[in-house]
C-alpha cells in the first residue's frame, strides 16, 4: 500500500497492467491512468525531463517498486563442488579398492597359513604386516588431496567468474532522461519512473510503457517465440517488455516495471532461478505443474539463448509423430575439443586394455604358482589372503588405468581457457563463449566491417556539393550558400538524425569535439556547426515529440527519413542516406540560386561520375540530402514509405571521411602471414571500399582479387531461379576481397558459403565482425562472432563470441595469438603428460608381469599423475604468446593434434626413461651396492633400491618439463625466466619430491637417499636436457607419417544441416558414437566436464542473462495463473 499512498498505484497494480497487450491494454490505462501522461503523474515522472537524481528519492523507489537486478542462484557450496569432485568414477574405484585393502589389513585369518606365506613371504606378523594399513590409507589421503584441490580451483574460479560476471553488467548503460538531461546509466540503476530513450538495436533492461515513437518495431521472440516483429506505438500497443529487442525505430518509454517484477523477471521466478522465487511459494509451487525445472546442472540463470535461436523443444516432445531431440544451442565442436574428443576416445580403449590385461596376467601368475607350481588347494582359512593379493592386483590394475588417462588434461585445458580470457580482457577481447578463445587461434579468414574496425570511426565532413558547386578544399560558409539551400540543409540533418546523437565540446583545450551517438549522424551535424548554424536550437524548436513520421535507417532502406508538419499544416520530408539510393528517388536539385530544377538520370549519371565516384575514389563515405513538400489538403498514405519517400529534391552530397586505424595495415600484414585471408564486407559504396581497403593492405594492385557491389555479387552466386548455388559461391569466394553495398543477408551468406565450401583442402574456420542489429545471423554462423563493444548494438554483442570492447581489429589479431597460444598450451602439455604416461603404463605393466608387483605404488603413481600434473599443467598453461605465433599457418582442422614433432619428442623421451628406469630396475641394486627391492613381501619395509627408482623417475618427469616448453623444436631455454609461474613450480615440485623421498615412509614406500645417491638422480634427471638437444637433432623427414595421423585427429565434418547440435564447451561423451561403457573410462574428459563447469555458467554476458525462449502457450500459462 506505500506504492499507493505515496504514488498513486502499487507494485501489482503496474505488474497486472503489463500482463495486457494491444487494445486491451489501450483500454486498460484509459480505465486506470486516462493516458501515458496520467499515468507518469501518478508515478512523479515528467515525460520530457525525467526524474530528479536525489538519491533518497531513487532509494525509495527500489524500496517501492524493487531493483533492477534478478538475483543469481546462490554459488555452490564448497562442500558440495567436494562432492561433485568426488563423484569421479576412477576415484570411487581407488577409494572402494583401498577401503577394502584397508579393512583386510587388520583381518588375521585364522589356522595355519605358514606355508602360504613361507611361498609368497606376506609379511603377515611383526612390523610388516602391522604397517599394511599405511599404503591403503595413503591412497585414500592421496584421493582426498585431488578432490580437495579439485574443489578449491572450482571455487575460486567460480568467483572470478562471478567478479567477471558483475564486470559485464557494470559496464551495461542505457540511455535515461533525469533532469531533463539525456544521460547513460547503468542497467541496475534503472527505477520504475524512469523515462529511458529506445532506439534500433537496443535489448529492453525494464519494461515499461510508450510514451513517444517513430516507426517503432520490437522482436518479442524471447519472450512470445512469435518471430514477427510486432509494431510499438501509443495507438497500436504501448507495451515494452524486458529481455525484446528494438529492430526498428525509437522512441521513449516510462518504466513500470523492474527486475523480478518485470515479465521476464516473473519468468526467472518461477523457474527458480533467482532467489527471489523463495518469498513466493504459491507461485513456485504452482509453476512447478507447468514448467519445466529442468535446470539442476546450471551455475546462473538458466535463461541463455542467444539471438535468432528457434525456442528449444523438449526432450521427448514429439513432432509429427516422431519424438525430438533436445537441441543445442552452440555450433559444431571447436577444433580443439574435436581432437581432445578423439583423443580421449584412444587413451580410453588403451589403457582400459592394458588395465584389465596387468589384472588378468597377475590373477593367471598367481593362480598358477599358487595351485599348480606349488600344488596347493584352495582353502577357506586362506580366502582372505587370496582376497588381499586379488584386491592388491585390482589396485595395481586401476592404478595402471589412472596413469593412462592424462589426469592433468583437463585441468591445463580450463588453466589456460581461464588464463587466456583474462589476460584478452587487457587487450580488449572480452570473451563470452571459451571455446571461441581456442578456435580463433585456426582462423582461416576474417570477414570484417570497415567502419570503425578498420578506420577510427571518427567522422567528419571534409567535401560537399552544393548549389550547383564541388567544394573539394575546404567546406562552404552559411554566407557562400542561398537561403534556399541553407535552410533544408540545417533544419533536415538537424531534425533527420536520431536525437540521441549529438557534438559536445571537448573535455580538453585543443582537443577534438565529442562524438556521441551514430557517428555518421555526429559528422553531418558537426557539419551544421562548420557551415555557422546551431543544431540545437532547431530541435529545442522541434522536438522528438513534434516529428510527425520518422522512417528510421537500417540496412535494407541504406537511408532515414522523417515528416515534420508545418504551422500551415502542410509537410515536409526530409531524408538521408546512401547517395546512389537516394539520389534514384530524386526528381529535382537545388542550383546555385537556390531553385529547383529538373533532375533528369542522364543529370544523375553525370554526378555520379563527376562527384560521388571522385570523393568515393579518395576514400569518403557519400551521403545525399533530399527534402519533399506535401499539401496540407491532401496528405499522402504514410504507410506507403515507397510513395512518400519519392520525387525528392536533392539538396546536395556531403563527403565524409573516416581515415583507416593508422595500426591496421601492420595487422592485416601479420594476419596474411599467419595465413589468415581478410576481407572487408562494408555497406558502403564500392569506390570508398576499395581506396580504403588499398589503404589498409587488404588489396594490393598485382593481386588476382575480387571487389563487387552486394547486387554483383548476388548476381554470380544465384541461379535462374533466384536460388543460392554453392558451386557458384565457390568460384567467387576464394578471390573475393571487398564486398560493398552489402546487406546483413548477403555477409550471412559469404559466410555460410565459405564455411560449407569444400573446395579447399580443409574447411575454412571463419571469423566475422558485427555491429548492427541484422548482423545477428552471420556473427551466429561465424565460428567466432565479433562484436563491436562501443558501436555495436546489444543485439549484436548477444549474438556474438568475443566482444572488441575497443572497436579496433588489431585486438582480432590479438584474439588470433592468444587462440594460437591456447592451442599450444595444451600440446606442450599433451607431450609432457603423454611421456610420463607411456612410460609409467609400461613401467607398471612389465613390472606386474615380470615383478608381480608394480615398481611404482599406487600412491606414488597418485603422486606423480594427479598432483604433479595439476602443477604442471598449472606451469606449461600460463605460457604467455609471442608473435613468432603468427608466423606460423593456422594448424587446421585435419591436422593432427599430436604432430611428428611431437610423437618424436615423446618416444625420444621415453625410450630414454624406459633405458633408465629398468637398468635401474634389474641392475639399480648391484650399481649402487644396496639390497635388491625385487620380489619382496607385500607389506614390506620400503628399500633404497626401488626409491631410487621413483626418485629418478620423478627428477626425469621434472627436467622434461623444460623440454615440453617447446613443440616445434625451438630452444627450451628461451624465455623460460620471463615465466615465474613455470619457475616457482618446477622448484616447488623438486623440494616436494625431496620432502616425499626423504620422509613418505611407508605412506609412500620410500625411504632416505645419501647424497651420492641424490646426485645420480638429479644426474640422470638433468642428462634429459642434453637428451632432448639429441631427440630435436633428429629430422622429421626421416620419421613415418603414421606417428601422426591417427592420434588425436578430429573427426570427419558434420554436415552443414546438423551443425549446431554439439555440446556448448564440452563434447557430449553420450553421443550415440560413444558407447556407454566407455564413459566410464574417459577420465580427462569427465573432468573437464567438471572442471569447466563454473566457467560455463559464467560463459554468458548479462546480454543473454535477460534472453529466453517460451512458446506463446506457457506465457499465457504463467498469465492464467498469476
Amino acid at each position: 500500500q506505500s506504492g499507493a499512498d505515496e504514488y498513486g498505484c502499487t507494485l501489482n497494480e503496474l505488474k497486472t497492467l503489463m500482463e495486457f497487450r494491444g487494445a486491451e491494454g489501450i483500454q486498460k490505462i484509459k480505465e486506470c491512468f486516462e493516458d501515458t501522461n496520467g499515468l507518469c503523474k501518478r508515478l512523479k515522472t515528467s515525460p520530457s525531463d525525467g526524474l530528479n537524481e536525489r538519491p533518497e528519492e531513487l532509494d525509495n523507489r527500489r524500496a517501492v517498486f524493487g531493483q533492477n537486478l534478478i538475483p543469481p542462484k546462490k554459488p555452490k557450496t564448497f562442500i558440495e563442488l567436494v562432492w561433485e569432485a568426488v563423484q569421479d568414477v576412477t576415484l570411487i574405484i581407488l577409494i572402494v579398492a583401498a577401503l577394502i585393502s584397508l579393512g583386510l589389513s587388520f583381518y588375521k585369518p585364522p589356522g595355519n597359513t605358514g606355508k602360504l606365506h613361507n611361498i609368497f613371504a606376506l609379511g603377515g606378523g611383526g612390523e610388516e604386516g602391522a604397517a599394511g594399513w599405511i599404503e591403503s590409507a595413503a591412497i585414500l589421503g592421496s584421493v582426498l588431496v585431488v578432490v580437495l584441490v579439485t574443489a578449491i580451483n572450482d571455487y575460486t574460479k567460480e568467483k572470478q567468474f562471478r567478479g567477471l560476471q558483475n564486470k559485464i553488467e557494470q559496464e551495461q548503460k542505457f540511455a535515461t532522461i533525469r533532469n531533463g538531461q539525456i544521460v547513460e546509466i547503468s542497467v541496475a540503476d534503472i527505477v520504475v519512473g524512469d523515462i529511458t530513450q529506445v532506439k534500433y538495436g537496443d535489448l529492453l533492461p525494464a519494461d515499461g510503457i510508450i510514451i513517444q515513437s517513430n516507426d517503432l518495431k520490437v522482436d518479442e521472440s524471447s519472450l512470445t517465440g512469435e518471430s514477427d516483429h510486432v509494431k510499438k506505438g501509443l495507438a497500436v500497443d504501448p507495451f515494452m517488455l524486458a529481455g525484446t529487442h528494438v529492430m526498428e525505430g525509437s522512441g521513449k518509454m516510462v518504466v513500470t516495471a523492474v527486475g523480478v517484477n518485470s515479465q521476464t523477471g516473473i519468468i526467472f521466478s518461477l523457474l527458480g532461478a533467482s532467489d527471489h522465487d523463495a518469498d513466493e511459494p504459491t507461485e513456485n509451487s504452482r509453476a512447478d505443474g507447468q514448467i519445466n525445472h529442468d535446470h539442476g546442472g546450471q551455475e546462473m540463470i538458466p535463461l541463455t539463448e542467444r539471438v535468432g535461436d528457434a525456442p528449444e523443444e523438449e526432450e521427448g516432445e514429439e513432432t509429427d509423430g516422431e519424438p525430438k531431440k533436445k537441441k543445442s544451442r552452440r555450433k559444431e565442436q571447436s577444433v580443439l575439443q574435436a581432437k581432445l574428443t578423439k583423443l580421449a576416445v584412444q587413451i580410453g580403449y588403451g589403457g582400459f586394455f592394458v588395465a584389465i590385461l596387468t589384472v588378468v596376467i597377475l590373477i593367471i601368475i598367481f593362480c598358477a604358482e599358487v595351485f599348480g607350481k606349488y600344488n596347493q588347494e584352495w582353502k577357506s582359512e586362506c580366502t582372505s589372503v587370496y582376497v588381499q593379493y586379488f584386491v592388491k592386483f585390482f589396485i595395481i590394475g586401476v592404478t595402471v588405468l589412472v596413469v593412462a588417462v592424462p589426469e592433468g588434461l583437463p585441468l591445463a585445458v580450463t588453466i589456460s581457457l581461464a588464463f587466456s580470457v583474462m589476460k584478452m580482457m587487457e587487450d580488449n577481447n572480452l570473451v563470452r563463449h571459451l571455446d571461441a578463445c581456442e578456435t580463433m587461434g585456426n582462423a582461416t579468414a576474417i570477414c570484417s566491417d570497415k567502419t570503425g574496425t578498420l578506420t577510427t570511426n571518427r567522422m567528419t565532413v571534409v567535401e560537399c556539393y552544393l548549389a550547383g558547386k564541388h567544394y573539394s578544399n575546404g567546406l562552404p560558409k552559411h554566407s557562400d550558400l542561398p537561403a534556399n539551400v541553407l535552410q533544408p540543409l540545417v533544419t533536415g540533418i538537424s531534425v533527420n538524425s536520431a536525437y540521441t546523437s549529438k557534438v559536445l565540446p571537448a573535455d580538453k583545450e585543443g582537443g577534438q569535439p565529442m562524438q556521441i551517438g551514430n557517428k555518421t549522424e555526429c559528422a553531418l551535424l558537426g557539419f551544421v556547426s562548420d557551415v555557422g548554424r546551431d543544431y540545437e536550437s532547431i530541435r529545442q524548436d522541434i522536438t522528438e515529440e513534434k516529428l510527425f513520421k520518422v522512417y528510421t535507417f537500417n540496412s535494407v532502406r541504406k537511408s532515414m527519413s522523417t515528416v515534420i508538419q508545418n504551422e500551415d499544416g502542410s509537410f515536409r520530408l526530409y531524408t538521408k542516406g546512401a547517395s546512389e539510393i537516394v539520389l534514384k528517388k530524386c526528381t529535382s536539385i537545388l542550383d546555385q540560386s537556390g531553385e529547383s530544377i529538373k533532375f533528369t538520370v542522364a543529370d544523375r549519371n553525370q554526378m555520379v561520375k563527376d562527384v560521388i565516384e571522385n570523393m568515393a575514389g579518395n576514400g569518403l563515405r557519400t551521403i545525399a540530402l533530399a527534402y519533399r513538400d506535401f499539401p496540407a489538403d491532401s496528405p499522402p498514405d504514410w504507410e506507403q514509405e515507397n510513395s512518400v519517400v519519392s520525387n525528392l529534391t536533392c539538396v546536395g552530397i556531403t563527403g565524409i571521411e573516416d581515415p583507416v586505424r593508422p595500426e591496421v595495415p601492420d595487422a592485416i600484414i601479420k594476419c596474411q602471414r599467419a595465413g589468415i585471408t581478410v576481407r572487408m564486407v562494408t555497406g558502403d559504396n564500392v569506390n570508398t571500399a576499395r581506396s580504403i581497403a588499398a589503404k589498409c593492405g587488404i588489396i594490393n594492385p598485382q593481386d588476382d582479387i575480387l571487389v563487387m557491389d552486394g547486387k554483383e555479387f548476388n548476381r554470380r552466386i544465384r541461379n535462374s531461379k533466384g536460388e543460392i548455388e554453392q558451386s557458384r559461391l565457390d568460384a567467387v569466394w576464394p578471390k573475393l576481397r571487398v564486398l560493398a553495398r552489402s546487406s546483413p543477408t548477403d555477409k550471412h551468406t559469404l559466410v555460410k558459403g565459405i564455411i560449407d565450401s569444400t573446395v579447399t583442402p580443409v574447411r575454412e574456420v571463419v571469423a566475422v565482425t558485427g555491429d548492427g542489429t541484422n548482423d545477428g545471423p552471420a556473427l551466429k554462423k561465424a565460428d567466432v562472432g565479433f562484436a563491436m563493444g562501443i558501436a555495436g548494438t546489444d543485439v549484436a554483442k548477444e549474438a556474438s563470441d568475443i566482444i572488441l570492447t575497443d572497436d579496433n581489429f588489431t585486438s582480432i589479431v590479438k584474439a588470433v595469438k592468444w587462440g594460437r597460444n591456447v592451442y599450444d598450451s595444451i600440446a606442450k602439455f599433451l607431450q609432457f603428460q603423454l611421456t610420463v604416461n607411456v612410460v609409467a603404463v609400461i613401467v607398471a605393466f612389465l613390472g606386474a608381469c615380470i615383478l608381480k608387483d608394480s615398481p611404482l605404488k599406487a600412491v606414488q603413481m597418485l603422486w606423480v599423475n594427479l598432483i604433479m600434473d595439476t602443477l604442471a599443467s598449472l606451469a606449461l598453461a600460463t605460457e604467455q604468446p609471442t608473435d613468432a605465433l603468427l608466423l606460423r599457418k593456422p594448424y587446421g582442422r585435419n591436422k593432427a593434434l599430436i604432430s611428428r614433432t611431437m610423437m618424436k619428442n615423446i618416444l625420444g623421451h621415453a625410450f630414454y626413461q624406459l633405458i633408465v628406469i629398468f637398468v635401474l630396475l634389474f641392475a639399480g641394486d648391484v650399481l649402487f651396492d644396496i639390497d635388491s627391492g625385487r620380489g619382496l613381501s607385500l607389506h614390506s619395509t620400503p628399500t633404497q633400491h626401488f626409491t631410487i627408482v621413483f626418485n629418478v623417475f620423478v627428477l626425469m618427469q621434472i627436467f622434461n618439463e623444460i623440454n615440453a616448453r617447446r613443440i616445434h623444436g625451438e630452444n627450451v631455454f628461451n624465455g623460460v625466466f620471463t615465466n615465474p609461474i613455470f619457475c616457482c613450480i618446477l622448484i616447488g615440485t623438486f623440494i616436494l619430491q625431496v620432502i616425499i623421498v626423504e620422509f613418505g615412509g611407508q605412506a609412500f614406500t620410500t625411504t632416505g637417499l645419501s647424497l651420492s645417491q641424490w646426485l645420480w638422480c638429479v644426474f640422470l634427471g638433468m642428462f634429459e636436457l642434453v637428451w632432448g638437444q639429441i631427440v630435436s637433432s633428429i629430422p622429421n623427414k626421416n620419421l613415418p607419417k603414421f606417428l601422426s595421423v591417427s592420434i588425436g585427429k578430429s573427426e570427419p565434418e558434420v554436415d552443414p544441416a546438423l551443425r549446431g547440435e554439439a555440446e556448448d564447451t564440452v563434447p557430449d561423451l553420450t553421443d550415440q558414437n560413444l558407447r556407454r561403457g566407455q564413459i566410464l573410462w574417459f577420465r580427462g574428459l569427465n573432468r573437464i566436464q567438471q572442471q569447466i563447469r563454473v566457467v560455463n555458467a559464467f560463459r554468458s554476458s548479462l546480454y543473454e542473462t535477460r534472453h529466453y525462449k517460451r512458446s506463446m502457450n506457457s506465457l499465457t500459462s504463467i498469465h492464467d495463473f498469476l
